[in-house]
Parts: C-alpha cells; structure tokens; sequence
C-alpha cells in the first residue's frame, strides 16, 4: 500500500511534513486507557541526539517553524510546517522525535503531572466535554465510548514497560503515513523521506475491534454540574467512511446546523432565541460513525430548545429538503475546502488522512463529483436511517442535581414527537 503523498504547490515558499501514525484510543484497553495521548506528549521529550524539549523546540523555533501533534480515536499526528529552505531539518528533527525519543524517567514524571492537569481542563469545560459525554453513550462499552484523554488513575500509574510496549507495537515505518505539501524538489525529496523513515510497505490491517451497535431505545445521559450555561447533544450513529452514504449525510449535516444560514441556526438562535450557540456535525471512522447536534442554551428553555430540534429533525425525515438548501448545502463544502486547501498543512492533512485509513485518496475534485451526485431523495433516504428513536442519544451538563426528574421530562419530550 501506498505510504507516502507528495503535493507540490508553486505558489508558496513554505512546506508542511505531516506524519500519521495509526494508532489512537480505540487501540488502547483498560490497562493502558490514555497511553496514546501520552505518549504524543512523550515524543517531544527528547531524543540522544536532541537531549531535551528544549532542544528540539529551539532548534525548530530557530527556523521560524509551526509544529504540534494531535491524537484522536483512530490515528496521531506530528507536523512540522517551516520555510522549504529547511525541510531536511523537518524530517530529521520528525523522525528523530518519532524513532529515538529516550523516554527519560525523570520526564515521564513531569508530564504525567501535565497530563492529568489536561483532564482538569476537560472536565471543567463543558463546551470541550458535552462531546465526549455523548460519544460515552452511543459507543457504550467499546473503545470510542473512552476518552481520548484516558484514565486518570491509568494515567497516575501507567509505568514506563507499559508505555514502551504500546510505543513498539505501534510506532513503525509499517504502520504510519508521511506527507509532504508544498514547494520542493521531488526528485530530491524522495531519497530523504526513505533516509530519515526507512519507508516499508504499508499494512493497513485493523487491529482494533470493530463496532457493532446493538441500541434499542433512546438513551438520556445527564451530568449534574454549576454552570450558566446548559451544554446539550443530541446524537445517533453515522456512517463510517466507507459508507456509500457518507456523502448525502455530510450535506444533511450542513443542511441541520452546518452554518449560519441552516435551518437550526435559523429556527432556534434567530428566530427563537433559545440558544447562544447550535451545530451540527459528523465524525466518521473505519468501521462507524456518529451524527451529532450541540448547543447551549438556558436552563429554563432547554425543554423547548430539545422539542424544537427533535421537532426538525422529523421534519425533515417527513418531508425532506428542498432543491435550494440542497444546492446551498453543495456550494458551502465547495468553498469552504478551496478556501482550506490554500494551506499546505491542510493540504496534507487532506491525504494523508485518506491514504491512513482507507489505504488510497481521492483529490478534492474528486470529491466534488460524490458530492455534486447527491439528490434531495438521498437527503431524505438517510434522515430516516439515521433519526431513529430507539438510536437517539441526549447528553446534557448543567445545574441538574434531580437527574431522574429530568431524564424522564425528555423521555417525554423524545416519545411525543418520535
């Protein structure tokens, strides 16, 4: 399988190294629960030829270079983003983090103490925690149910064996991506991405379980905590990215709450004025994906706020959406990721992540074409496979110390309109 994508974009002097490894929490089991998100923090330690952070950062920072990593469910990624002139420095200073970090004792310590302060972070913003609250509902009892973040206790305890296995098994030149975007010299190039990362073939093979959802009626999460503001998501099971679905439930979810002019947005923050701010968003993996709605709102209307949404949602498996939201919809992810690809991160990032998990890519033009295929028949075929009652997920944060009163004032709400 192909591992490597090179973009060559003229009108630029940067580039961006993108490195994707595939592993992410949904790899992880409870004895190691958070070690891949630990282990980002980890690589950026200090290697023997970089002894400290400090040394990697001022060697980067010297070349006026952006970079950072990130870790999700299904993979981690480190990027390096800096003046062409030094892209040798990049894969240099990325491989070296990546294949010969020292995993000192002593830093280990250090940031475990960083990492647990992350959870605090977490937890004490509902805005950032309202997510994963709900994804603990849907992916009940499996791996995308955990949080990203892990543990804290596993976190608090995980020793350095632990860390070293999970890092062996997973971070080799069989199992990651790397891409390049922007000006170079391909014929360049190429010899030093195989000298930094000595490329194998890449084994896309899954070694995580698969989910399989057996929901079979609503379920209503409620986290009692002090807060203005209520936070709120209304979720089900989406499409995973190999779903031939997964471009019509793209534009529903813009059609829902994917921008300022859609029917959401409108109805609930513009014309009633029940929340401050309302989305709606999809998140698809290998094997399943997720279709989410959040908003926040006051606690007093929140009743109103969840009957008015569940409300749309009907609507719209009842009667479907019109050819102009639908053509909207189309022009909106049209120009939102020509205006993204002007970047080479983004550019990357944009490959890389299909030739991870899916093992090839498709060009944005592509895309357009999948996209532009889509019919308001097919709008409304996947709102009714997708808004199902028996696979609707709540989640809400806030002042809700009766949460048994309020689980079944929106079971209520859920079994008048559904």
């Amino acid at each position: 399988m192909q591992n490597i994508f090179l973009k060559k974009l003229k009108d630029t002097k940067a580039i961006t190294v993108l490195v994707l490894i595939k592993t992410g929490s949904r790899y992880e089991n409870d004895s190691n629960r958070g070690v891949a998100h630990f282990l980002e923090h980890l690589l950026f330690k200090g290697t023997k030829k970089r002894p400290s952070s400090l040394a990697i950062t001022k060697e980067l920072d010297s070349i006026g270079a952006e970079f950072n990593a990130f870790t999700s469910k299904d993979k981690t990624g480190f990027y390096i983003k800096a003046p062409k002139a030094h892209l040798e420095k990049a894969l240099d200073v990325l491989s070296d983090m990546l294949f010969n970090s020292k995993f000192d004792t002593r830093e280990i310590e250090k940031e475990r103490g960083v990492v647990l302060e992350e959870f605090n972070m977490y937890y004490d913003n509902p805005m950032m925690f309202i997510d994963s609250l709900l994804e603990c509902g849907i992916f009940k009892g499996h791996n995308l149910g955990e949080l990203i973040l892990g543990d804290q206790n596993v976190i608090k305890n995980i020793k350095r064996s632990q860390i070293l296995k999970f890092y062996k098994k997973y971070y080799n030149p069989d199992n990651l991506v790397i891409g390049v975007s922007g000006n170079f010299d391909q014929n360049k190039l190429l010899p030093l991405i195989k000298k930094y990362f000595k490329i194998k073939e890449y084994n896309t093979k899954n070694t995580f379980e698969e989910f399989t959802g057996n929901q079979k009626k609503e379920q209503i999460l409620i986290k009692n905590k002090e807060t203005d503001q209520v936070h709120t998501a209304i979720g089900f099971l989406g499409t995973s990215i190999f779903d031939d679905d997964y471009y019509a439930v793209k534009l529903l979810s813009i059609i829902i709450g994917g921008n300022m002019s859609s029917r959401l947005f409108l109805k609930i923050r513009e014309k009633m004025g029940l929340c401050y701010y309302i989305k709606s968003y999809t998140d698809s993996y290998q094997d399943t994906g997720i279709f989410s709605i959040i908003s926040g709102l006051d606690k007093s209307r929140i009743e109103s706020a969840v009957e008015t949404i569940i409300k749309e949602l009907k609507n719209i498996k009842q009667n479907g959406v019109t050819e102009e939201e639908l053509k909207r919809s189309k022009e909106f992810i049209d120009g939102k990721l020509i205006l993204n690809l002007e970047d080479s991160a983004n550019v990357v990032e944009w490959y890389g992540d299909q030739l991870l998990l899916q093992g090839d890519a498709i060009s944005p033009e592509e895309f357009f074409k999948y996209i532009n295929k889509i019919t308001i028949k097919d709008i409304k075929r996947v709102a009714n496979k997708i808004f199902l009652k028996e696979k609707l997920n709540l989640a809400v944060i806030g002042p809700f110390k009766n949460s048994k009163e309020w689980e079944t004032k929106f079971k209520k709400i859920i079994n008048k309109i559904l």
